[in-house]
Parts: structure tokens; sequence; C-alpha cells
């Protein structure tokens, strides 16, 4: 039911912005144009850059419906298969353990996995031994769950750069125009090619906006996986100590 309503809050957030936002853009520069646009329009004014921007607001949006199936307790540690492999562990089933974990690969069979392999690899060990190994793959663990957020930083932090790219050449064009005479009498000609070149920018912001809220709250929560997962790490390592 919570991932049912994250779902639903972050695609009714993504359809909102995206009218408001975009009907917005288009009011500001016909405003500053002095005329009425529409999005083909904008896409004109803003070149082919515009259609970059477009694949990279359609892979943001992709990658937030990844993470919100991603970054979910049943993902990183699947309720049923704790179960099954505590109780396995503690019997002393470690084989047991790891061929349930190799059916249900996740961060945590990749862990159990881990302390199956050293036990059986250090008979013998010590309990600092395991815990380290433990603890190495638990940090393995939770750098992949962390780094899955860093696509929507970069969303956020690469298109306002094309944004702004578009503008630069936006204007370049604008102020050619200057030296050919051709604004010499209509300065407002040469107004509405500035307004025009600031689309691109205005887009970029468009897109980074949203997927710099989104990178914070799943960064938020991919914190609270790699939280969940050291909890589970250290009771694995305590059922294996304390095996049958």
């Amino acid at each position: 039911m919570k991932i049912v309503n994250a779902a639903a809050v972050s695609a009714v957030t993504l359809l909102a912005l995206t009218p408001v936002l975009g009907q917005d853009l288009v009011q500001s520069v016909s405003d500053a144009g002095g005329g009425e646009y529409t999005f083909k329009q904008m896409f004109e004014f803003g070149g082919h850059l515009m259609y970059v921007l477009v694949a990279v607001s359609v892979f943001a949006v992709a990658d937030v419906i990844y993470l919100l199936f991603l970054l979910r307790r049943g993902v990183t540690v699947p309720r049923a298969l704790e179960r099954d492999v505590m109780d396995k562990l503690r019997s002393g089933l470690l084989e047991d353990a790891r061929k349930a974990c190799d059916y249900r690969p996740s961060p945590f069979s990749a862990i159990v996995i881990t302390a199956v392999e050293h036990v059986s690899r250090v008979p013998g060990t010590t309990v600092e031994l395991l815990i380290n190994a433990v603890q190495g793959e638990g940090a393995r663990q939770a750098g992949k769950i962390e780094s899955s957020t860093q696509w929507l930083l970069d969303v956020a932090t690469i298109s306002p750069m094309i944004g702004l790219l578009g503008t630069v050449i936006g204007m370049l064009k604008a102020f050619s125009a200057v030296g050919t005479g051709i604004v010499a009498a209509k300065p407002v000609i040469l107004a509405a090619g500035v307004s025009q070149a600031l689309v691109t920018t205005i887009a970029g912001l468009v897109i980074a906006i949203p997927a710099m809220a989104f990178y914070a709250w799943f960064r938020r929560r991919a914190a609270r996986q790699v939280a969940c997962l050291e909890s589970v790490s250290s009771e694995v390592v305590s059922a294996i100590i304390q095996r049958d």
C-alpha cells in the first residue's frame, strides 16, 4: 500500500508540474515576444537542443519510476526470504540458507552468501573475521543502493547546462543580426530574439527542479534501506554464531 501511495504521489506531482511549468514557459515567452506561441513554436525557438532536453526529461521520469520499485524493503530485504533464511541459519543449515538466497537475489542474499562462504572456506573462523567479511559485502551493497540515486542528480546538474548552451547559441545568433544591420531600425526584433534564446534555459530548469526534489527524496529512502540492511546483517552474524 505504501508503494502504491508513493507511486501515486509521484505520478500526480509529475503530471501537475509538467503542464503548469510548461504553460508558464509558453506564457513568459509570449509576453516577452509580444505574441502568442505554441509548444511547437517553443521547440523551434529552442532549436535542436530542445530535443536533447526532452530525451533527458524522459530518462528522468523513467529513473523515478525505476527507483520507486528499487528502493523498497521488499527488494532490499525480502521479508519472506529473511524469515526462511534466518530460521535455517539458526538451525545450522547454512547450505540450505545459501540455496534459498541463490533463488532470490537481493542485497540481503548477497550478504548471507558471503557469510556462509566465509564460514565454509575458513573453518574455525573468529567472530571478528566473520564480521569483517559481512561488513565488506554490506558496504558494497550499500554503495550500490546509494549510487542508484545519482542519475537524478546528474539530470538536475546537466539539464540547466544544456539549457544554458542553447541560450548562448541563441543569443549569439540574435546579436549577430546587429552586425548586419537587420535590427537597426527595429530593436524590438533583437529583444524578441533574446527572449526566445532564453527558452532552453527555462526548459532546463523545468527539468532540473523536479529532478533535484526527487533526488533528495530518494536519497533519504536509500539511507533508510541501508540502515535496514545494516540491522539485518548484524542478525545474520548473530544467527551464524549462535547456530545449533
